[in-house]
């Protein structure tokens, strides 16, 4: 039993696969907190442009 539990605590052919789930979910995190930030400013973007652009009069042309 002593050789199992050894040979289990040397082992490390999954430690490779824990620091890439590690890396992919803070990189998943830090994604999702710049569109959190940035969805409410380009929100407020889209807004000002659709109504600047509601403003402009354009004049309109006679049919042939």
């Amino acid at each position: 039993m002593k050789f199992i539990v050894e040979r289990f605590a040397r082992d490390e052919s999954g430690a490779v696969t824990v620091d890439w789930v590690v890396l992919t979910a803070a990189i998943a995190l830090i994604g999702a907190g710049i569109v959190a930030i940035m969805s409410d400013e380009t929100t407020q973007l889209g807004a000002d442009t659709g109504a600047a652009l509601a403003k402009i009069e354009m004049p309109t042309l006679d049919p042939l």
